[in-house]
């Protein structure tokens, strides 16, 4: 188990450290996600500037290309992808919920039909794990069943029973200390299962616990009520990880609920699209209202994006049909959620949490999220 030590609350609100092999992770923690080992349209060295500490990539994807062999042979995802930070992968497991129309989920495992030829993938809980420790992550996830919201009772129970018993299966493949394993506590919405679930993990024993099944349709209030009874399930003495979440309100409530780590496409998926996000609330940067503006995305920001082009610049590259646009963009979102994190760790030292809606906003308005082009 990696070292991970609480040094501040703020009510249920945490802030500590956890140490990795490649690094000490401050938290409560933002991870940005670089799916096939790579942060879209940003280098390594650009996204170290933003702020990042701790990144997210995905093992079914790297599986199909360009295999974790490949990367093994390579010396693993760190030299791979040239980030010499901490790295989290994930297991596979939200792919049965995202690529329903291509897989077949049985007790035993996942059949997926390849995205990239069509060719037929296996995929349990061994084999995610023998994946992940090819891969050599800091962090890797159980592999578990992400059932879609809503879902009958009957459907989350099977989740659940599935997703314990996977979870047990991939603790007994694990083959690297070097390596923490996170269980995932899925149930839906249905606060009972959310629970039995986590005990059910609790008593197995892993070095982390997350929170799965969730930013997938459901509202912020749901968010909100489903997180809270699931977080005090899971030990104090280990990290909490709410996956795939999201925007500064959701991150907020969750940081106040007790959870301590974090991952979203939102900034660099946001970027692509023409929008940047600020304290204040958003920015649509092909508006017509910024053909001649010469402010920077957000006065007072110190990333590279606005302390050298102007918001026409950036609208000017978007209309042109330019890469800069997006990558400029997006380097600007990675360090505005670095910075609120930031912020959110100083206050909660402070005990003064609640307070960060008057330096953010944009923290306390309804989600906002833009799909992909």
């Amino acid at each position: 188990m990696f070292p991970f030590e609480v040094t501040d609350r703020d009510g249920l609100a945490r802030r500590g450290q956890l140490t990795t092999p490649h690094g000490v992770v401050d938290t409560p923690v933002f991870m940005p996600v670089g799916t096939r080992a790579s942060v879209k349209g940003v280098t390594p060295d650009q996204l170290h500037a933003t702020g990042a500490q701790m990144i997210l990539a995905n093992t079914y994807h790297l599986q199909l290309r360009p295999t974790a062999e490949v990367v093994a042979e390579l010396g693993g995802l760190h030299k791979f992808m040239s980030w010499d930070g901490p790295i989290l992968t994930d297991s596979g497991g939200f792919q049965v919920f995202s690529l329903t129309q291509l897989n077949k989920v049985t007790d035993e495992g996942v059949s997926f039909r390849s995205t990239i030829d069509g060719a037929m993938v296996w995929l349990d809980a061994p084999t995610a794990i023998d994946i992940q420790n090819k891969l050599g992550a800091d962090v890797i996830m159980v592999f578990d069943e992400c059932p879609p919201l809503p879902s009958e009772r009957a459907t989350l129970e099977r989740a659940v029973d599935r997703s314990i018993r996977w979870a047990g299966q991939c603790k007994q493949a694990h083959q690297r200390e070097d390596q923490a394993l996170f269980a995932i506590v899925q149930g839906g919405l249905d606060i009972d299962l959310r629970q039995r679930c986590a005990e059910a993990l609790v008593e197995i024993g892993f070095d982390g616990y997350a929170i799965g099944g969730l930013s997938v349709g459901e509202s912020h209030e749901e968010m909100v009520a489903t997180i809270g009874p699931t977080t005090q399930c899971l030990p104090t003495d280990r990290p909490r990880y709410l996956m795939g979440v999201g925007t500064p309100r959701d991150i907020l409530a969750a940081v106040q609920a007790g959870v301590d780590m974090f991952d979203c496409t939102l900034p660099t998926r946001n970027g692509r699209n023409s929008q940047a996000f600020t304290a204040t609330g958003y920015l649509k940067m092909r508006n017509e209202q910024y053909r001649t503006d010469d402010a920077p995305l957000e006065a007072g920001c110190d990333c590279y994006t606005c302390q050298h082009f102007s918001r026409a610049y950036i609208r000017h590259m978007f209309n042109a049909g330019e890469m800069l646009g997006p990558t400029l963009t997006s380097i600007h979102n990675l360090s505005f959620f670095q910075r609120f994190m930031r912020c959110v760790r100083d206050l909660i030292g402070k005990g003064s949490l609640a307070s960060i809606v008057e330096e953010f906003p944009i923290a306390a308005t309804g989600s906002h999220r833009v799909e992909d082009s």
